[in-house]
């Protein structure tokens, strides 16, 4: 009996310690509900011809995710393709976006595989679709579906990192759709960038006598090598030179970017989690093209072309893009500095970012 009644006070003390979890739980969700609240408060558009839309359209077979925003609906419309892949823009868009919905309507499409996208169809029928060619049609196919829903003309095509490859890929192949081509983060040459990026963060462990750092990077030496660049070799690669800025200047690592989705108020807690589901359903499908991309020997540019660089960038450099720039034929041409950014240009010099495409982008929409 004695031991019977033991058991029901720790039965009781379990019980109220679960219900004492349950309420931090709560409260902690609640907390984050009213400060995405907060977010989404300061971020409504309510400029009676602005446009604020996020909805799902059939695109390559499938639905994916499309988010408008503007303060004048009349004002030059610019798609703007993710990286990653399977980085949307769209859950941090907060943070850097709304002085550029001033002078232009913005698109953030969430690939296939990406973001809000991953939950709307089975990944396992998403998985042998993940082809370079695939994302360059969809995003030719975004951008004539918001030329005919938005009434426009042509779009300004703007690039980050991973999107800077689809976007190229589209400009070339359907350069009637677009007034101009803007590449943040741009590759040029893959595996060009894997050995400078590689070679900036050996050099930095050494100045700094990171032993930890160089025992990961001679693992992988010489890097890239004769070698294939496997997923497990390219995560080693890209950990130093981001450690040592190389990501976001000035900083061994990027809370506001990687965490900043859970202050989003278009993305729900799931959607949030689906970001990392994205990535792993995509990297290592597209890896293997991926490291073959190779824009060094494109000598002619249809449409004008402004690349954005990020004086720190390392994880994908500028070197081989500021040599593309001088020696590519197009009908304009300009390379923007950004002397305080690294690779994540929009977020780390909004001001700068909004400047420079209100100088060299936005008298190209005509």
């Amino acid at each position: 009996m004695k031991r019977i009644w033991i058991w029901a006070l720790l039965a009781v003390a379990c019980a109220h310690v679960h219900a004492q979890d349950d309420k931090i739980r709560q409260e902690r969700a609640q907390a984050w509900t009213q400060a995405r609240a907060i977010v989404a408060d300061l971020d409504k558009i309510v400029a009676p011809h602005g446009v604020q839309e996020s909805y799902k359209t059939r695109i390559g077979g499938i639905d994916q995710w499309l988010t408008v925003r503007g303060q004048e609906r009349d004002n030059p419309m610019i798609l703007f393709v993710h990286g990653g892949p399977a980085a949307p823009v769209t859950p941090t868009l907060w943070q850097f976006e709304r002085p550029l919905e001033e002078y232009f309507t913005i698109a953030n499409w969430d690939q296939r595989g990406a973001g809000k996208t991953y939950g709307e169809t089975d990944p396992a029928q998403v998985a042998d679709t993940i082809r370079i060619d695939r994302y360059v049609d969809d995003a030719i196919e975004v951008a004539e579906h918001l030329r005919q829903r938005y009434g426009k003309k042509k779009l300004i095509l703007m690039g980050h990192s991973w999107g800077t490859i689809v976007s190229m890929k589209a400009a070339l192949k359907r350069p009637d759709l677009f007034y101009a081509y803007v590449g943040i983060g741009q590759v040029i040459s893959v595996r060009e960038n894997e050995r400078i990026s590689f070679d900036y963060a050996l050099e930095q462990a050494k100045q700094h006598k990171n032993e930890e750092a160089l025992r990961d990077l001679q693992s992988i030496a010489p890097y890239p090598g004769n070698q294939p660049i496997t997923r497990e070799r390219i995560i080693v690669a890209r950990k130093w030179p981001q450690y040592y800025g190389g990501l976001s200047a000035y900083r061994s690592e990027s809370a506001y970017y990687f965490d900043g989705p859970r202050l989003s108020p278009e993305y729900d807690a799931q959607q949030v989690k689906d970001i990392d589901q994205g990535n792993l359903l995509t990297l290592g499908r597209i890896l293997p093209e991926f490291v073959q991309v190779d824009f060094s020997n494109v000598k002619s540019f249809p449409i004008p072309v402004v690349m954005f660089l990020g004086r720190h960038d390392y994880t994908t450099p500028t070197a081989p893009t500021e040599a593309w720039l001088k020696q590519v034929k197009a009908p304009s041409k300009q390379a923007v500095w950004f002397e305080r950014s690294a690779h994540m240009v929009p977020w780390e010099e909004p001001g700068k970012t909004l400047v420079s495409l209100l100088t060299y982008v936005r008298p190209l929409a005509k």
